[in-house]
């Protein structure tokens, strides 16, 4: 992947062992996958990102961090993988869950209603609702996100290994192609 792009953006080993906030949790977070950008760390951030993701409620990015850390992926990728889910697709992602737990647990669905619509002035209702919602729909729902969740896991995790060594055999390809043109011209 574009890591010259993106070594710009994220902080050096050295500035994240000084920081005083992550010195709290002494040599937890010091781990070089953490950090670095690789194949396996930036693949596993991103299988991680889209699990944690569809865990309810507004635990995602610290389910994300709990399992990045022991697993020693990319840290900051699996954050920011999470942010796929949001107010705007986490019905559809739900219905879609729920469509999933009732094939996988045939016979025990409740009747299935729509969700509440979403007002960002009754934000708080909102949301006490579509709990409520999530709630009524039962085992069907559960089995369905935990399947979700690790299907978009394993396709993420193959899709960014395929992307990097895609982008790996281009970068070859140029490469070997202007050293080609240099020994010719």
């Amino acid at each position: 992947m574009p890591r010259k792009f993106f070594r710009k953006y994220l902080p050096s080993h050295e500035s994240i062992r000084q920081n005083r906030y992550i010195a709290l949790f002494g040599t937890l977070l010091h781990h070089p996958n953490l950090w670095h950008l690789n194949r396996h760390s930036v693949a596993g951030g991103v299988a991680i990102g889209l699990f944690a993701g569809l865990v309810p409620g507004p635990l995602q990015m610290l389910t994300a961090a709990i399992l990045a850390v022991p697993l020693r992926v990319n840290l900051p990728v699996a954050l920011a993988t999470t942010l796929y889910t949001n107010p705007l697709t986490i019905g559809p992602l739900y219905l879609i869950a729920y469509w999933i737990g009732t094939l996988l647990v045939p016979g025990d669905s409740a009747p299935f209603s729509h969700p509440p619509e979403f007002d960002w002035a009754n934000f708080g209702t909102w949301l006490s609702a579509s709990f409520d919602w999530m709630l009524s729909l039962g085992k069907p729902l559960a089995v369905g996100l935990v399947a979700l969740a690790v299907g978009l896991a394993i396709a993420g995790y193959v899709i960014a290994r395929l992307a990097w060594r895609a982008h790996v055999l281009l970068a070859w390809r140029r490469r070997s192609a202007r050293r080609a043109r240099r020994t010719l011209g």
